[in-house]
């Protein structure tokens, strides 16, 4: 069994995955803990294990890994089976990597734009030969539904919700019309100008925010929400075999 851990900004996920790929065990939390990790090394024979984290808070889980299997710490540095082909590459979020690796293992001679529906809106382009290129990084829904009462005086925190009308009749509905078919829209333009630069374009749509989205985007977009952990184990796979 492979070990995947994905520490993001909102949310902490594990899975397990056998040596075929297949997602075997699944745990999603606000925060992961020891007791969650010795319980299942207590219940499945995990072989190596690979851990993604946006910060610092992941140190305790990174120990323990250590201390009883092969562990990678997903960094720009790692051995990958994308080539990154960004400016940047030791600012580039781990999340970003692990989506890449996984979309080109789901469309390996495709074309595949990643769209991130999370804590941001990421879009994140890989082509046919399995080179990362880069993308676009913008606020995701909750971000933009507390800018509204920050910067003004008398409009309301809403939680996102899934919207079927365009007009609102109320404070409320215009807030969730004005954000939420905002940001279809915003994600449907980009993928028309990708559309346009790459030939064969697949769309692979991920985040906590997808499944809101699914029903307003077009039936070609291929919904992952758990790319990110798949991609991890992509990464893992990757290296263990080059080992």
């Amino acid at each position: 069994m492979y070990l995947a851990i994905d520490i993001g900004n909102t949310s902490q996920k594990l899975a397990l995955f056998d040596q075929n790929g297949r997602q075997c065990q699944w745990l999603r939390k606000e925060q992961l803990t020891l007791e969650d990790l010795q319980q299942l090394f207590s219940q499945y024979p995990v072989k190596a294990a690979i851990l993604s984290s946006v910060g610092d808070e992941a140190a305790p889980l990174e120990e323990f890994l250590k201390t009883r299997v092969p562990t990678y710490r997903l960094t720009s540095d790692l051995q990958l089976p994308v080539t990154l082909c960004y400016a940047t590459p030791a600012s580039l979020g781990a999340d970003r990597i692990a989506s890449a690796a996984g979309a080109h293992a789901l469309f390996p001679d495709c074309n595949v734009l990643v769209v991130q529906a999370g804590t941001c809106l990421v879009t994140d382009l890989v082509t046919a030969a399995g080179q990362y290129l880069g993308g676009t990084i913008a606020p995701g829904l909750r971000m933009r539904l507390r800018a509204l009462p920050q910067f003004t005086a008398h409009l309301p925190l809403l939680d996102p919700e899934p919207v079927d009308y365009l007009v609102g009749n109320s404070t409320a509905q215009s807030i969730l019309s004005g954000v939420v078919n905002g940001y279809v829209c915003e994600i449907q333009g980009m993928i028309s100008r990708y559309e346009t630069q790459y030939s064969g374009l697949k769309v692979v749509l991920s985040g906590g925010d997808a499944p809101l989205l699914e029903s307003s985007l077009k039936n070609s977009i291929f919904a992952a929400q758990n790319l990110v952990l798949l991609g991890l184990y992509e990464i893992l796979h990757f290296n263990v075999s080059e080992t």
